[in-house]
């Protein structure tokens, strides 16, 4: 099997499907079955897995391009299929689903199925996409998709009604319905590309994006053809590492890239910004880069980062990262999204921040599962050593005259 994300479908003698799962890496999460006993990943060790391992003689595969695909494909099947080892109870009751409701400013929604059953027909005629059979995952995907196409949760008789746009419009994650700030037509694009993306129907929303892009590129709306230009290179390169949590074991950590950043200066003067990488847990000088602030001229390190990062995105021919480690409390964070945002990057960035004495490590942001606090203070403490040392050499160098 592929090294790459999917969804695998384990079937018996007969050819029936007995289990439908998804996974980021296909080889790693299926061989993980047969390995033996004492080396399963937790939680695998109980008799029903057993039982269906011991009835598998056939598997099959569906590759995709991303994790949050093979979530999205994996409860496409197992509504179609429904799994014997699939159904924990006796019904749908215990999964999750995502609802679009039939406002006119429509929501997105995560449900249980006993909620169906409770309100009866009352909520029927709305949208309904599943069933999830992790919450974690499902809410993980919704926290994706929100980036690129962004959703209201106000309910109808809030919308329009705030004084000021809420936090989550702060953040990119609202489209203005709070306060009005976006029409009924512009938004249900939204709503109907969230529709298809759970549809699996991926290519024919870059389809509509890229003509929607060249048709404002032609009236020269460039501020709307960089939005869609950034929500096609996002759904293009959708960078889900943090998806499908249980399905992975911490040896998924020998292949992730972690860019670490920091910023060096005294009182604002020969501020330089370093970046150092991190693969499989150890440093990679040769890909580490320098950069010499040009555009802020006073103390300020949060301007410097955004500068920093801005002229990272711009070299396209590096990989992209699976974390960005930013030396840094939430200022420095919230500056790091937002310009990762802005240029239509959907990657985990968290902060360490490091008190006035540098004596604690205090993490902003969500560690991704598979990879250990220790290394990204490795990270961190790496970073902060190559931007001193680089600043020290600057004022050397400015100080000869040379």
């Amino acid at each position: 099997m592929p090294d790459s994300p999917g969804v695998y479908l384990m079937k018996n003698a007969r050819g029936r499907i007995l289990y439908i799962g998804k996974a980021a890496n296909l080889k790693r999460r299926v061989s993980s079955y047969f390995l033996r006993p004492a080396r399963l990943p937790a939680g695998r060790q109980d008799s029903r897995i057993e039982k269906m391992v011991s009835e598998v003689r056939k598997i099959d595969y569906k590759k995709t391009d991303t994790a949050l695909e093979a979530l999205i494909l994996e409860a496409t099947l197992i509504k179609k299929h429904e799994p014997p080892y699939n159904v924990r109870e006796k019904d749908d009751k215990s999964f999750l689903y995502v609802e679009i409701t039939k406002d006119k400013f429509p929501r997105v929604l995560l449900v249980r199925g006993r909620a169906y059953r409770q309100a009866g027909k009352s909520r029927a005629g709305g949208d309904r996409f599943g069933p999830f059979t992790s919450a974690s995952s499902a809410r993980e995907a919704l926290r994706i998709i929100r980036k690129i196409f962004p959703f209201s949760v106000h309910p109808a008789d809030k919308i329009g009604k705030f004084k000021k746009p809420c936090f989550d419009y702060e953040i990119g994650l609202c489209p203005g319905t709070c306060a009005g700030l976006i029409d009924k037509t512009d938004y249900l694009k939204n709503v109907r590309n969230i529709k298809l993306l759970f549809q699996g129907k991926k290519a024919a929303i870059l389809r509509t994006l890229k003509r929607e892009m060249e048709a404002a590129s032609k009236r020269l709306d460039f501020e709307k053809a960089a939005k869609l230009r950034g929500r096609i290179f996002a759904l293009e390169h959708v960078q889900d590492v943090a998806l499908i949590k249980s399905e992975e074991d911490s040896g998924t950590e020998n292949k992730a890239r972690i860019e670490g950043y920091d910023i060096s200066d005294i009182s604002g003067t020969s501020a330089v910004g370093a970046m150092v990488v991190f693969r499989g847990g150890r440093p990679a000088p040769n890909e580490y880069r320098k950069f010499k602030i040009g555009t802020v001229f006073k103390p300020n390190d949060t301007a410097m980062l955004k500068e920093v990062i801005g002229r990272r995105l711009n070299h396209r021919e590096w990989p992209l990262p699976d974390l960005f480690l930013i030396d840094g409390g939430k200022p420095q964070v919230n500056a790091a999204k937002k310009i990762l945002r802005d240029s239509g990057f959907v990657i985990p960035v968290v902060g360490i921040a490091k008190g006035a004495k540098r004596k604690k490590n205090e993490f902003i942001g969500s560690i991704p599962y598979n990879l250990s606090p220790i290394t990204l203070i490795k990270v961190r403490n790496e970073a902060h050593r190559f931007a001193q040392s680089y600043h020290k050499r600057l004022r050397k160098i400015i100080s000869l005259g040379l």
